[in-house]
């Protein structure tokens, strides 16, 4: 009886709520933006909603994550498999021939439906990050002009610099300075002792030293909507599927970084202290937002036609083989 009354009590006060439940995703474009931004966050915000929304709120906590990245499973859309997308992530992109060595991703390139390949190319979905596949693909699809697709983070933000105060389609910014906008890109670095900002990102990108370095890159599909001081971002490879993540602005609308004081970005949630008698410490937004990708393209280009199957043989791996990275 006490449980019917609390599904009447929620019925009465649906309504009220529902005027407040606007998802970041559903609101029109702002007005100035360019139409490759709106492409941009049109080809991450559709991928989002095809993966059920998962999202991690404000505090670091993630919600509601359904399908996951080697499951059998439909996605929203109810035609589509989860890992299947994964693997059109990676050959619609045109990042999969630099994974050409490694074991499953030729497997990858065939037509579903063999129980050998398919199990081959499962396996290298789960074993390889796709994460930059997923970036390259959004851009793909967006239609974003002369980037660089790869499947590592750190080749993207290095043709960034490299283009310098002009670059296009990207230019690589500070984020404790410039502001994030719909289309960008903030990016963070993974796997390190120490903190690193965006002034010692530049010093080892002059001195190439940053190689295969780890990092990490979400889209900005909103920010400071309705004057929320929140940033939206949308990534892949972030907890197995397409997720949002949420972070808190400052007052001008910058992101707000990590303090000195905070424990060590990137440290293990063993680390921190996580457990469930400490769930405060269980951020998953305590990050090394060290760079900042700002586009500077504004006209699309059209797509290409995505090629789903393919016999083609693939190209031989990159100079530098490593692992790529999230």
């Amino acid at each position: 009886m006490a449980y019917r009354y609390l599904l009447c009590g929620l019925t009465l006060f649906a309504p009220a709520f529902a005027a407040h439940a606007v998802e970041a995703c559903d609101i029109p474009p702002r007005f100035g933006l360019s139409e490759t931004s709106k492409a941009v966050v049109r080809a991450a915000c559709d991928e989002h909603r095809l993966w059920y929304r998962p999202f991690i709120d404000r505090d670091g906590r993630i919600a509601s994550l359904g399908v996951t990245e080697a499951e059998a499973e439909h996605l929203a859309d109810n035609g589509l498999i989860a890992w299947q997308r994964v693997a059109g992530y990676w050959r619609d992109s045109g990042t999969l021939g630099a994974m050409g060595a490694i074991p499953g991703a030729s497997s990858c390139m065939q037509p579903a439906g063999n129980r050998y390949t398919d199990s081959d190319c499962r396996a290298f979905l789960i074993d390889n990050p796709w994460s930059a596949a997923f970036i390259s693909w959004v851009m793909t699809r967006a239609g974003v002009p002369g980037f660089v697709r790869s499947p590592r983070h750190i080749d993207y933000i290095r043709a960034a610099y490299q283009g310098g105060a002009n670059g296009t389609p990207y230019r690589l910014a500070d984020p404790a300075l410039e502001k994030p906008t719909p289309g960008d890109m903030p990016c963070f670095l993974r796997d390190r002792s120490s903190t690193l900002n965006y002034t010692g990102l530049v010093q080892a990108l002059g001195s190439g030293r940053t190689g295969n370095w780890k990092s990490h890159c979400e889209i900005v599909v909103s920010a400071n909507m309705g004057g929320d001081r929140t940033l939206y971002l949308v990534g892949g490879n972030v907890a197995n599927s397409v997720v949002m993540r949420k972070l808190t602005l400052d007052r001008t609308g910058l992101l707000e970084l990590p303090k000195a004081s905070e424990p060590k970005p990137q440290a293990s949630a063993v680390e921190l202290g996580c457990s469930p008698g400490h769930e405060e410490e269980c951020n998953l937004n305590r990050q090394d937002w060290a760079a900042l990708l700002k586009l500077t393209a504004s006209a699309p280009v059209a797509a290409p036609t995505p090629v789903f199957n393919s016999t083609a043989p693939l190209p031989p791996p990159p100079d530098e083989p490593a692992p790529p990275t999230r």
